[in-house]
């Protein structure tokens, strides 16, 4: 998608009960890791149910240009990685579009490399903070020689003749931070530390083990984890399944709870219990969510969601369930908003600081739509509307935003009048599957003339 792109209005309509049966895409966050440990292990890596998303797909292009081979033969991706400290300097800037993952990760990867590698991105991702994964690389050697204020993209990382291997203690919830610091831990000789005193999604640490990363993880008996990596290793290719993204599972899960009449399954879901918050706090709610054909795939733990249409009752989320669930928070804030009573959100800090102020645009989409809520400094409280009565008729300013865009989509398809969203182009970076899977369930989602 270019950065320029004319934006493309949608419209989500009410709708009968959603039926039928849906496989997710792959995993975001494994494709990205998938990817680049590929792109960086010796010998071939095959990766099946790869997310062909525009984010990915950028890392992706990423690791070629540094050296590693990569193309898609059938359903499969094959790569020829460069081996553990072979990458190549880039001839040109590495260009991310609206990948957070993707672009905080490499950094970590290549920062430590004698190198220079300059990152850009869309509007968007240009406007996110990086200090929270340069700050320790910096600690590392690398120096930062350009950026826009506040550490912004456009960014020039150089890194240092030898990294220093460092101990970090990751000041925020943030599995992107902890994986920058392990990443840049790979061609640093000795033993990097990262300290997590709040668990995060841990795929890093998972893969970085399955490629043959001496990697250990090591919880101490107040629940901190200390996470030490032996550099310059050797990284062996590897089979990879990737399990359906849980993330984008949300969306169906939530338009089938909401919708009434619904009855749907979605296959092959991740099960990770560092990316189960939301169905967690669904059940909580009064959902009716059947887990069933529980499996491991690749090291992780899958299963179907048999979802049927649910009367909610409105709660107060665990602020420390945010982590599990960060993404997750603009589509529970869209099933709250048909649930009785009130559902409270603390411990959102991390919203403002997404692909949007995240929060702010939760909040600035719910009230345009009718619905009654207060943003706080990191919170939400919504009280809903069962049945969707009085719902809808506004349009959503997306920011740039794809889990905004969909979330609100999906909040028109129970709501009683509809709801539109200014732009779903940037729903391709992340589910490029989105308009024609809901639309398989019979749900009432159209592009606007």
């Amino acid at each position: 998608m270019s950065h320029e792109a004319v934006p493309q209005p949608a419209i989500g309509r009410k709708s009968q009960g959603l039926s039928g049966t849906v496989a997710m895409p792959g995993d975001k966050s494994i494709s990205h890791r998938a990817f680049m440990f590929g792109g960086l292990a010796s010998g071939e890596t095959r990766i099946t149910g790869l997310l062909e998303g525009e984010d990915v797909l950028r890392t992706g292009e990423a690791m070629k240009v540094m050296g590693a081979y990569i193309e898609k033969h059938g359903d499969e991706w094959i790569i020829q990685g460069t081996g553990n400290g072979c990458l190549l300097e880039p001839v040109a800037a590495l260009d991310f579009g609206n990948a957070g993952t993707g672009s905080r990760l490499t950094m970590g990867l290549v920062g430590t490399y004698d190198m220079e590698t300059t990152f850009i991105g869309d509007p968007s991702l240009s406007s996110r903070p990086m200090a929270r994964v340069l700050d320790p690389l910096r600690e590392m050697g690398v120096q930062v020689l350009k950026a826009s204020p506040g550490d912004r993209m456009p960014l020039t990382l150089r890194g240092p003749k030898h990294a220093a291997p460092i101990s970090y203690r990751v000041p925020m919830a943030s599995a992107q931070v902890k994986s920058a610091v392990l990443l840049a831990g790979l061609n640093t000789p000795g033993i990097t530390t990262v300290i997590e005193p709040v668990m995060t999604r841990d795929h890093t640490e998972k893969m970085l083990q399955g490629f043959g990363a001496d990697l250990e993880v090591e919880t101490d008996k107040e629940g901190v984890r200390h996470i030490r990596i032996e550099g310059q290793g050797k990284l062996v290719g590897q089979v990879i399944a990737v399990p359906g993204d849980p993330s984008s599972a949300a969306f169906p899960l939530v338009a089938a709870l909401i919708v009434p009449g619904s009855d749907i399954t979605i296959e092959n879901v991740l099960m990770n219990p560092t990316r189960t918050g939301l169905i967690s706090t669904l059940l909580e709610m009064g959902a009716s969510i059947e887990l069933v054909n529980r499996r491991s795939a690749g090291g992780e733990d899958v299963a179907d969601l048999r979802v049927r249409s649910s009367e909610l009752k409105g709660m107060t989320v665990p602020a420390e369930r945010a982590p599990s669930m960060i993404d997750e928070y603009p589509v529970l804030a869209v099933a709250a908003a048909f649930a009785q009573g009130e559902t409270r959100m603390p411990g959102l800090e991390e919203l403002r600081v997404k692909e949007s102020d995240r929060l702010a645009a939760v909040a600035e989409g719910l009230k345009s739509n009718g619905v009654d809520c207060d943003e706080g400094e990191a919170s939400l409280a919504v009280r809903g509307r069962p049945g969707g009565k009085g719902l809808g008729g506004g349009t959503v300013k997306t920011h740039l935003d794809h889990r905004i865009a969909m979330s609100f989509l999906v909040m028109g398809l129970a709501a009683e009048k509809p709801v539109t969203v200014d732009d779903a182009n940037m729903i391709a970076t992340s589910f490029p599957e989105f308009m024609g899977l809901m639309a398989g369930l019979g749900a009432k989602i159209e592009t606007a003339v």
